[in-house]
């Protein structure tokens, strides 16, 4: 989301309604998901204060994005590149708290029953990294605006899994609780494809690209998961806590009251 050239081209204005509208519904996936879990009595505001960090840093970021949509739907572009450099620091505490709050809960014990600890270990950090590749490539390529908010919207999009986690029924879908929600995430790019395919009779590439890498996570996260690599991460990040104790690819045990995230 940072500097977007001066002249776009002229088919450039026609996507705007769609990328706001986008950013709007990403938006609305992620606080309808929390809200819930918190209507549900699923989360907790005694939580530890790296969990409130994460929480903070994750919500910023829903928001600048939003704003910067925003921006540029209503030609502010110079309020667009100012908010867009702090945008790109803002990834670099989003990786550390992301990636904290993960080893956190896995050294606790309390990765959520659907999933696998040490599936759960691996694909927040890929998911992280891959959003963070896809926003940098998005960066880089800020003068050329077609790629530039495509790889934005896909880096986006692989930000949704926590808001699809949150309502869809993970229980009764489990073992694949964390492959649907990536199958959930990625409704927004194809969304996109659609909708090039249907004003400019094409897909742009961009979206090929963006589809790509966040299946390609997918195959990085369950290769490493079911390998002798993914079995030693656990046990050097599990090593003298409550989190040595639970078995690496077994699913917890539900809890007896209710699931409480983020503890």
């Amino acid at each position: 989301m940072t500097t977007i050239t001066d002249t776009l081209p002229a088919s450039a204005g026609r996507d705007d309604g769609f990328f706001l509208g986008g950013a709007i519904a990403m938006t609305l996936v992620i606080v309808a998901g929390f809200s819930l879990q918190l209507a549900m009595g699923r989360s907790s505001f005694a939580s530890p204060p790296l969990v409130h960090a994460h929480a903070i840093v994750f919500m910023g970021w829903v928001a600048i994005y939003l704003l910067q949509n925003t921006f540029v739907a209503t030609d502010r572009m110079a309020l667009h590149r100012r908010l867009g450099w702090l945008a790109a620091a803002w990834m670099v505490p989003m990786l550390v708290l992301g990636c904290a709050v993960t080893v956190a809960m896995v050294r606790a014990g309390h990765v959520p029953f659907f999933f696998r600890p040490l599936q759960f270990l691996v694909f927040d950090p890929v998911s992280l990294f891959t959003f963070a590749g896809l926003t940098v490539a998005a960066i880089l390529l800020r003068r050329q605006t077609d790629w530039h908010r495509r790889l934005h919207f896909c880096g986006m999009s692989m930000l949704l899994g926590p808001g699809f986690g949150r309502l869809l029924p993970m229980p009764l879908i489990a073992p694949w609780a964390w492959e649907a929600t990536l199958a959930a995430c990625l409704i927004f790019p194809l969304a996109g494809m659609w909708a090039d395919k249907r004003r400019n009779g094409r897909v742009h590439p961009a979206w090929g690209w963006g589809v790509a890498t966040l299946l390609a996570s997918a195959v990085v996260t369950e290769a490493i998961t079911y390998s002798p690599v993914g079995d030693a991460i656990y046990r050097a990040v599990a090593a003298g806590s409550p989190g040595a104790a639970v078995a690496p690819l077994d699913f917890p045990p539900p809890p007896p009251g209710p699931q409480v995230t983020g503890r």
